[in-house]
């Protein structure tokens, strides 16, 4: 059994444009008992401009929770003179962690061509903000525009070969999918750690949204708890938890690096998942995994 411990992390996402981003603070208030290793908080979907609120949230989460934040940071729709600014902005929040991402295109916003993939992101950070500690994304069961299987781990090395020290995968329901991923990330030499992406089902018509983005498929026996209760929320809720807490469980047993909990910034939720698995997580007292979100990155002086 390896003597490293899982970390467990959350994701947040800033609360809609017309909504005061002082509203996030209920749910970190609510999250602060679980004490996650990191909180990371989205960009918003397709570039929507709420880069001066992910960062605001996370400099809240750094410095009024004292618990690390990871800014999401996508490039689709940016130009390099928009990361500059956004490299600006982190530089004087005091947020040192990032989560580099291609991003949606939107249909609103001129796109732009000084970034394609993450992978450019990524090395333009590592480039002209050393100080950066960079995490990227990969998908278990293939992202939705990759060719192939191959090609998405061929993509991931390339993530880390740019700069990347830690991956945050795209939510799965099947283990099995997710170990058969690790077993080829480690044949293609990635060394890097990777956190489990999580998301409790809660509603049928939230769950076949996400699915349709991201191309995850549903188990049996997911489907049938979908199917079940489809007409009973609470019922669904319930159940919906305890195969997030199933998945967890197997996952920490398996030694899994990390898990990253897509709580839809709902932290009832999340303390019951967390209460659920909490022994299991502490039963691995080691620090060492996480300290590339809690520590500086050493910078060569000549940089």
């Amino acid at each position: 059994m390896s003597d490293r411990r899982t970390t467990f992390s959350i994701e947040v996402f800033p609360p809609k444009n017309d909504t005061p981003v002082e509203s996030i603070y209920s749910t970190l208030d609510g999250l602060s008992g679980i004490a996650p290793d990191f909180i990371s908080c989205t960009y918003g979907a397709g570039g929507n401009g709420t880069k001066n609120a992910t960062i605001d949230i996370c400099r809240v989460i750094s410095e009024n929770y004292h618990i690390p934040s990871v800014a999401h940071l996508t490039c689709v729709n940016s130009a390099r003179e928009d990361i500059d600014e956004v490299i600006a902005q982190l530089r004087e929040n005091h947020i040192d962690s990032v989560l580099a991402l291609r991003g949606d295109r939107n249909p609103n916003i001129e796109p732009k061509d000084d970034f394609h993939h993450a992978s450019e992101l990524i090395a333009y950070l590592r480039e002209n903000a050393p100080e950066l500690h960079i995490s990227a994304a990969c998908y278990p069961e293939t992202h939705v525009d990759s060719r192939s299987a191959v090609t998405d781990i061929y993509y991931m090395k390339e993530k880390e070969s740019c700069g990347a020290e830690r991956f945050i995968s795209q939510l799965f329901f099947n283990n099995d999918d997710y170990y058969e991923f690790l077993e080829k990330t480690q044949i293609a030499g990635i060394k890097s750690p990777i956190e489990a992406g999580i998301m409790p089902v809660t509603s049928k018509k939230s769950v076949m949204r996400m699915i349709s983005i991201c191309g995850a498929s549903l188990p049996k026996k997911l489907t049938r708890i979908l199917n079940k209760y489809e007409d009973d929320p609470e019922s669904l809720r319930e159940a919906g938890i305890a195969y997030a807490i199933g998945q967890i469980s197997d996952l920490i047993a398996n030694d899994v690096d990390g898990i990253h909990l897509y709580a839809m910034n709902k932290p009832d939720i999340a303390q019951q998942i967390y209460s659920a698995v909490r022994n299991q997580l502490s039963s691995r007292p080691s620090r060492a995994r996480v300290q590339l979100l809690r520590e500086p990155r050493t910078v060569n002086a000549q940089i």
